[in-house]
């Protein structure tokens, strides 16, 4: 019974997600989480206690802290930002659904953005030290940290899906790890660090 009581909620969350991620948390019903997962209505709250708890237990299951904790070991700022624009971009590719809903809370700042910030507001915090650490040693020239934080959280977090701009471009997609490296470029050049 363990067994598929995992098994059932493992299938409620996967659902929760994938609707979370397409039709954000306050458009999607419990009823349709568990038609989705083939559950019984009564399940969300036995197991998790209500709509919201699912959502916090996503984070729980899904977000990378194991991933992003390795991160708060770098000294150096250069390799800080290559790591991080790394892992977030693989994390993107990774788990799509789940980087959708954390677009959505915040950009919306809906009740649950407190929630979003407790989760991604560390790994951020490091980026914005690698960024001052870099600039007070010399690596990199730019005027406003608090600006600069923005423009690297939008080159890496929020580079959005290619499809709606897809009819313009003359290039195939690039692979992950192409992805990765003119994504570092584009960073390093816009924080003026000559190598």
């Amino acid at each position: 019974m363990v067994g598929q009581e995992l098994d059932m909620k493992m299938k409620i969350l996967l659902a929760a997600k994938k609707l979370f991620a397409i039709n954000g948390y306050d458009a999607t019903s419990v009823r349709q989480i568990c038609e989705e997962a083939g559950a019984n209505v009564a399940l969300v709250s036995y197991y998790f206690g209500g709509k919201e708890s699912v959502f916090h237990e996503i984070f729980k299951q899904f977000f990378p802290n194991d991933k992003l904790n390795a991160l708060f070991d770098i000294e150096d700022p250069l390799i800080g930002i290559n790591s991080i624009i790394s892992e977030v971009i693989v994390i993107r590719n990774q788990d799509p659904q789940l980087i959708a809903m954390m677009q959505m809370e915040i950009i919306t700042i809906t009740s649950r953005v407190d929630h979003m910030r407790e989760i991604v507001y560390p790994i951020w915090k490091k980026l914005r030290d690698f960024l001052d650490k870099g600039r007070n040693d010399g690596i990199f020239k730019f005027d406003s940290l608090d600006s600069t934080l923005m423009f690297v959280l939008g080159s890496i977090f929020f580079y959005k899906q290619r499809e709606f701009f897809e009819l313009m471009f003359t290039e195939e997609r690039p692979d992950m790890d192409t992805l990765i490296r003119q994504t570092s470029a584009y960073v390093l050049n816009g924080l003026g660090y000559q190598n």
